[in-house]
């Protein structure tokens, strides 16, 4: 057994002075105690009691290029004596919008922000302001951030939710005030004719539909052929913005996000997490008429950190890595995927485990079921979550960390022979499961 008696007793510690003990609460996931880490590299983090894990959260999803990655380090490390913060603009900044724009989907103007709960707050704002309107369609099981307008049936409990077919707004936390919920509409994803029955329903009133192009959070689940374009299309067609929120497929699912894999252009787009390979930056790119709305419709938008110089420095060095040989990061990351998520599949069936393996190269999800893939939240909630939390603890006891939903993100740092490892730690794991 490993031994965490450090972290255990550092968080016993820190929880004295930093309430709950960790800074997000998202970091209790994690067994027996939300671990402390000393330091990452390439694909391995080390704990504070010398336990090095093979890393497949990747800060679930930003360090797309592996931990501490020496170009930019590098370029963030020159970046550091010029200072932090301006409150001004500087070259850096009109270099990497001008790079974004040429490179990503519809990405006619650029604003940046500092992290994606509040870029999606200012793609909200955009929206509502263009439109005039002030409902907001989003989706069961899909994450926008922790803010009171958007964290709205991201994991809603069933007895909650309401029909399949017409589910009912949920909120997210104690706090929210009840008020948000008239402002959300809710419908179930991969579901063409639920969003034109939502339209139907509230015609003239919705702004903008939001959602993973994605389902990530809820499950890696893929769009159905058709769904992200005929969804385009509802929209256009009852004068909604298309709001795409690629703050974990921006920059992972390829270089121009799952909006260049699928062939789909957003009408505002929100990315963050990997644009700068661990450091925070994010960004809400779309079309000129829409995001133009910050400077002639006087919609608001500030932040005393936005576009500060060391995420720049970072974003621009990031975009060099990723862009270098015309996409061959890409095709290996794509490669390597392909062979875990098949290894693990050839895995499960030689242990006689009804497993799935789930979703695109660089972000993959491990489902215990015996039935299709999952195609939607409901249908990822019916699979069996105690097995998917002890195969991520069983993984975890042989030295690979994923998500504790058995979610799986890879990074150009996680190689044939990391793969190799991971694979074999993943047949003993198996084993201590059977």
């Amino acid at each position: 057994m490993r031994d965490y008696a450090k972290s255990v007793e550092l968080y016993g510690r820190t929880r004295e002075h930093l309430a709950g003990g960790v800074s997000s609460n998202v970091r209790y996931a994690s067994t027996p105690v939300p671990l402390f880490f000393e330091r990452g590299e390439g694909a391995r983090l080390h704990d504070v009691d010398g336990n090095i894990h093979m890393d497949y959260v990747l800060g679930n999803g930003p360090a797309i290029l592996g931990h501490a990655p020496r170009p930019v380090i590098e370029a963030v490390a020159r970046s550091l004596s010029d200072g932090q913060v301006y409150a001004a603009q500087h070259p850096r900044e009109a270099e990497l919008a001008e790079r974004l724009c040429r490179l990503l989907p519809g990405a006619q103007l650029v604003r940046f922000a500092t992290s994606g709960t509040e870029a999606v707050l200012m793609a909200l704002r955009l929206a509502r302001a263009f439109t005039g309107r002030e409902k907001i369609l989003k989706f069961e099981g899909h994450y926008h951030g922790w803010s009171d307008q958007a964290y709205i049936s991201a994991r809603p409990s069933l007895n909650e939710a309401g029909p399949a077919e017409s589910p009912v707004p949920v909120a997210g936390s104690p706090g929210m005030p009840r008020s948000v919920l008239d402002d959300v509409v809710v419908a179930g994803w991969n579901d063409l004719e639920a969003v034109a029955a939502a339209f139907d329903r509230h015609r003239g009133e919705i702004a903008g539909v939001l959602m993973e192009p994605v389902m990530v959070n809820g499950g890696a689940a893929l769009p159905v052929e058709g769904y992200l374009a005929g969804v385009r299309n509802l929209c256009r067609s009852h004068g909604a913005l298309f709001i795409c929120d690629e703050v974990i497929t921006g920059f992972r699912a390829g270089l121009r996000g799952a909006q260049g894999r699928y062939g789909v252009t957003a009408d505002l787009a929100i990315y963050a997490k990997a644009v700068a390979a661990g450091f925070p930056l994010a960004l809400v790119a779309g079309r000129h008429d829409v995001m133009n709305a910050l400077a002639d419709r006087g919609v608001m938008h500030g932040g005393t950190y936005n576009g500060n110089v060391q995420s720049v420095a970072a974003a621009v060095a990031t975009l060099d890595e990723l862009t270098r040989g015309g996409g061959s990061v890409y095709r290996e990351l794509e490669r390597r995927g392909l062979r875990l998520m098949g290894g693990l599949r050839g895995l499960a069936r030689r242990h006689g485990v009804a497993m799935r393996v789930e979703g695109l190269p660089a972000i993959f999800q491990t489902y215990f079921t015996d039935g299709p893939a999952p195609r939607n939240y409901r249908e990822a909630t019916a699979c069996d979550r105690d097995r998917a939390a002890a195969f991520q603890a069983a993984l975890q006891e042989e030295g690979v960390r994923i998500t504790q939903a058995a979610r799986w993100f890879l990074s150009t740092a996680h190689d044939d022979p990391v793969i190799d490892e991971t694979l074999a730690a993943a047949d003993r794991a198996f084993a201590a499961m059977r």
